[in-house]
């Protein structure tokens, strides 16, 4: 007799004989009757062993919670008063005439019942286990549901999926690369990509118009709740396209994913320039549902003996910005915010608290109070709109640090004062990047990556790098980055002037990019695309905090796997046909 899935049972069966297999959920014994609850995925059948079959009867009692069996017998409705209308088969149950035990369990290391008492270390070192709960096994088949909605989607648009290769050559893309020794030709390294950037732009060089491929990339950074040294990207490309037609195809991927996974109907996302974004939020990856905001003051201060706040609103460079909460927050608070905002590196945290907006002679509370003048504080007053029991923020410094300081303030805030509907979905396009992010020495790097094209003309990003704007686009959904795209480069000229831009000269660029810089000269066509983070996608699909509980096997913090010990050791004889020799010596 074939096997039945437990799934597919249910009062249809009554009076059939079937067969199932599975995991013993639990078994209980009642006044002799033997009940086990038989678990196949998601989804459990309750079986029933009645004593008068003394064989089988004499097998049930040997069993173990997490035993592999397999059970035959007859599907009948359970009795009045046992139906459990949680379950999908809640009305019947298994009269089992057969029964035999395939695979024995030690006892668990941790019930698979009671996970939130149990340790993610614990988990990941048991993955296996990990994985058997109902709740993991839920979110890995929505992932695979969410996989199979987008290929469905891209190729009916016309998408080839093509695979790139692993192993490739190192190229800068903006993260340290895992390297691979070669054997055969030793002395030589393939690198691991960080994403198939230089390929699928080949692809368009190659007249593959439409490009698409759910693929693993990697990247030697320092792991964090939505990163992981590996992780899959959902990566598109085409030709002859527009950075309109790209957002567009992707707002609709998205919305196609929600609407077939959790039924949810998105409406169009609004689009907002970076600038208009680092104005508001402080970051270009914004959270809408958080109603904080962050107000420019400089114009109030620019003329003030208050050198704290009158120097940065003096300097084109620096930021002033006040942060308005409706609440009065303690002493302690406020304590624990200044040092909060100091891991971005911000010197200090000023603040006001409001005790009283209709008298701003003794209603206001602040260390900083003697400093400013009545003017000043009238201006603030208005410009804030402060009300009793407000309390305002100031960052005050440079430009990136009051945007990452306060940006980071403005979520942490949004958190602890529960000001965020979590019930909402609050997609949005950020556009019109700067082409190069300017760090506080004047050095220069790609806001994307150096592949990217302007929308300024090539004469203005050689005067003015530092001004230029990128034809680049990224999607945030509640906060997250969940995809980023741009408009490519497509001429060889361009190209080598980013690179040179950036401090790679012809030399460098020949050995890195060589390759790449001749076939833009064999005809390539304009293109642009966008790639989307399927990890990052599925933890907020289903409402996770970290990206680590939508990955079967994912690495720890510290980018090691609990489960297998990787990364290991390997032996000197293997170092030594590599043409390898480890400086570090081997552990105990």
């Amino acid at each position: 007799m074939s096997l039945s899935k437990i799934s597919s049972l249910s009062k249809k069966n009554l009076g059939k004989e079937i067969s199932v297999a599975g995991w013993v959920e639990n078994i209980r014994d009642h006044g002799g009757v033997i009940f086990i609850d038989l678990r196949e995925g998601n989804e459990i059948l309750q079986v029933v062993v009645e004593p008068q079959n003394k064989e089988i009867f004499e097998v049930a009692e040997s069993i173990r919670d997490e035993f592999v069996i397999s059970v035959s017998g007859e599907i009948r409705e359970r009795p009045k008063g046992t139906i459990n209308k949680k379950m999908t088969t809640g009305e019947i149950e298994l009269d089992s005439s057969n029964l035999s035990i395939l695979s024995k369990s030690k006892p668990m290391p941790f019930q698979l019942d009671e996970y939130v008492k149990v340790g993610e270390e614990t988990r990941l070192k048991y993955r296996y286990l990990d994985l058997r709960r109902s709740e993991m096994q839920e979110t890995i088949r929505i992932r695979s549901n969410v996989s199979n909605e987008i290929r469905q989607f891209l190729t009916s648009n016309d998408f080839l999926d093509i695979e790139t290769p692993m192993m490739t050559k190192a190229t800068p893309e903006g993260a340290r690369d895992f390297v691979i020794p070669s054997r055969v030709n030793q002395g030589s390294f393939y690198a691991l990509p960080q994403s198939p950037q230089l390929f699928k732009q080949l692809l368009m060089i190659s007249g593959f118009g439409k490009y698409f491929q759910i693929v693993r990339c990697f990247r030697d950074e320092d792991t964090r709740k939505d990163r992981q040294p590996e992780f899959t990207q959902i990566d598109i490309e085409s030709s002859f396209t527009s950075a309109e037609e790209v957002m567009n195809l992707g707002e609709n991927l998205i919305k196609e994913v929600f609407k077939k996974v959790l039924k949810v109907e998105l409406k169009d996302f609004p689009v907002m320039t970076y600038a208009e974004a680092i104005k508001k939020f402080g970051s270009d990856k914004p959270d809408l549902r958080n109603p904080l905001k962050l107000i420019d003051v400089k114009d109030i201060f620019t003329d003030s003996e208050f050198k704290v706040f009158g120097d940065p609103a003096k300097d084109a460079k620096s930021r002033l910005v006040s942060l308005k909460v409706s609440n009065s927050l303690s002493r302690s608070q406020i304590d624990d915010y200044t040092k909060f905002v100091g891991n971005y590196g911000a010197k200090g945290l000023a603040y006001i608290k409001v005790n009283d907006a209709n008298d701003l002679k003794e209603g206001l509370q602040s260390p900083i109070l003697k400093f400013l003048s009545e003017n000043e504080i009238e201006s603030l007053s208005k410009k804030l709109d402060i009300s009793s029991g407000d309390t305002v923020f100031f960052g005050a410094g440079h430009k990136k640090i009051v945007n990452e300081s306060m940006g980071a303030l403005r979520e942490k805030l949004g958190e602890d004062l529960k000001l965020i509907d979590k019930e909402k979905w609050a997609p949005l396009w950020i556009k019109d990047f700067p082409v190069f992010d300017e760090a506080e020495d004047g050095s220069l790097s790609p806001s994307h990556h150096p592949f990217t094209r302007t929308t300024d003309n090539l004469e203005m990003l050689e005067k003015n790098p530092a001004m230029a704007r990128a034809d680049a686009y990224d999607l945030v959904l509640n906060g997250y980055e969940i995809g980023g795209g741009s408009m490519r480069i497509h001429n060889s000229k361009e190209q080598r002037k980013v690179l040179s831009i950036l401090g790679i000269s012809d030399e460098e660029a020949e050995e890195k990019f060589g390759f790449f810089l001749e076939a833009l000269d064999y005809g390539c066509p304009p293109h642009g695309g966008i790639a989307f983070g399927l990890d990052r996608l599925v933890m907020l699909i289903c409402n996770k905090d970290s990206i680590r509980d939508v990955i079967a096997f994912p690495k720890t913090q510290s980018a090691y796997c609990l489960m297998t010990d990787a990364p290991s050791n390997i032996s000197n004889d293997e170092l030594s046909e590599l043409a390898i020799k480890s400086t570090i010596q081997p552990k105990d």
